[in-house]
């Protein structure tokens, strides 16, 4: 199973947002490429970048400093944060991204991101983001009456390498990942599912762990890491281990 330690970028800092509310923003660096290695230097070998700027905005608003990260990181960097035209798909990927990220563009417009997901094989990652069960869209600013596994099973055979799933009421507050959920959701689904939203500790990455074989790819992991209350190098090696 696979760590991805989260770099969440507002104004070209390292942030971290409380349910996705961006006037709940806690600033841990300035430095988003000191940031990436520090990770690499515990053993991390993907990232999960976010451009926060960019979900609201509908556009990249954060390419100097994931330029930065990419050029300095010597892993994958996973991508996400208004990425909505091919236009844009196409310029993380020359950037040197390794997977791209979408969300809003998935509920809206599901035929353009299968296309995506065919002109980049294994590229593409579904962003499911769910309040209540529901989808949440344009930076969680706006809850949908679409259910999460609707929208996840209209990707099912469009060749998506992932479903990010995450429980928006419990990002970046240190509850718990929604584990009872992810799980449900990858059962239901032919996808794999990366969990994201809430990790406390080492014990929801072991809990995960043991559920990999249902089908769950990774855990996207920031708040717990900043504050120290998730030792990266030891949940690299429990995510190996199971």
């Amino acid at each position: 199973m696979i760590i991805f330690p989260a770099i969440d970028l507002k104004g070209g800092e390292v942030v971290r947002l409380a349910e996705g509310d961006m006037d709940r923003a806690t600033i841990y660096g300035d430095d988003p490429a000191a940031q990436a290695m520090i990770f690499a230097e515990a053993g991390a070998e993907h990232l999960h970048v976010v451009d926060l700027d960019g979900s609201f905005a509908g556009e990249g608003r954060n390419v100097e400093a994931v330029k930065a990260i990419i050029e300095r990181f010597p892993g994958y960097v996973q991508l996400g944060g208004g990425i909505r035209d091919a236009k844009a798909v196409e310029g993380w990927f020359n950037l040197g991204v390794a997977r791209v990220v979408m969300g809003s563009a998935a509920l809206k417009d599901p035929e353009f991101v299968k296309e995506m997901a065919r002109e980049w094989e294994g590229g593409i990652v579904v962003a499911v983001d769910a309040k209540d069960g529901m989808v949440a869209t344009e930076g969680w600013a706006e809850v949908s009456d679409v259910p999460v596994v609707d929208l996840a099973r209209r990707f099912e055979d469009a060749g998506v390498a992932s479903l990010l799933f995450t429980d928006i009421g419990r990002d970046g507050l240190l509850k718990g990942v929604n584990i009872d959920a992810t799980v449900e959701l990858a059962q239901r689904v032919d996808i794999p599912v990366i969990a994201s939203g809430g990790v406390k500790g080492i014990s929801d990455i072991h809990i995960l762990s043991i559920q990999s074989h249902l089908g769950i790819e990774g855990v996207i992991t920031g708040r717990a890491l900043y504050e120290g209350k998730l030792d990266l190098a030891a949940a690299i090696q429990m995510g190996a281990r199971e």
